[in-house]
């Protein structure tokens, strides 16, 4: 048997969701969240075997619910279940670890094939969007590791760092990242104190002086 979380804000959805996949004989609605904080309390109580993850919820997106699960049960499976078809949330999706997306107008029968595939550790994608991603991680060049000077920063708050330097505000950095403006707010207060900053201004200074990000971007 299958055990799936569901995770979406709009609860119609999720009960018709529910009625389609306990109708198999293998499949089974374990629980269902409509935001981050449930998704990943349910998560923790419920220990599923594969989360069909919405991307936009209430207090947040499905890309933090999912980072914050993978950090708690690495070896989870998450495929995001969504109306964006974007190339930049579905490049973000898998490189936050997601085993799949799937758009919501997916076929029944695809959807069920993909869901056991998934937990059979084969991928959740169609011919279409493995194609994009073929074509996105080809042309993107490796990350450099980041520099002695910036160890004390975790990867996310490198890219806070990164997109803050370019004169972007909280807002415009939550929208670049798909994180909420709350998340921004925490990660430029850890990133001022990890590093001695009085402010945005040094910070940004810093950022350029460290080669973080191109003069020209700014």
């Amino acid at each position: 048997m299958i055990r799936i979380l569901l995770v979406d804000d709009h609860a119609l959805f999720r009960e018709g969701l529910v009625s389609l996949l306990n109708g198999q004989p293998d499949l089974e609605v374990v629980g269902q969240a409509g935001s981050v904080k449930e998704a990943i309390e349910q998560t923790e109580q419920l220990e599923p075997d594969l989360i069909l993850m919405d991307f936009g919820l209430p207090d947040g997106t499905g890309l933090e619910a999912t980072q914050a699960i993978l950090a708690r049960r690495p070896g989870t499976n998450i495929v995001f279940l969504t109306v964006h078809e974007e190339d930049d949330r579905l490049f973000a999706a898998i490189r936050c670890g997601a085993k799949g997306y799937l758009l919501k107008n997916v076929p029944v029968a695809r959807l069920l094939t993909f869901i056991r595939g998934v937990v059979q550790g084969k991928a959740a994608l169609t011919r279409e969007m493995t194609s994009r991603l073929l074509v996105e991680f080809a042309r993107t060049e490796p990350a450099p590791e980041p520099p002695a000077y910036t160890v004390d920063l975790t990867s996310r708050e490198l890219e806070v760092l990164k997109v803050l330097a370019t004169g972007a505000t909280n807002r415009e950095i939550a929208s670049r990242l798909y994180i909420t403006e709350s998340t921004v707010k925490n990660h430029v207060r850890n990133i001022l104190a990890k590093l001695n900053l009085r402010n945005r201004r040094e910070a940004s200074r810093y950022a350029r002086q460290h080669g973080l990000v191109n003069a020209s971007q700014h």
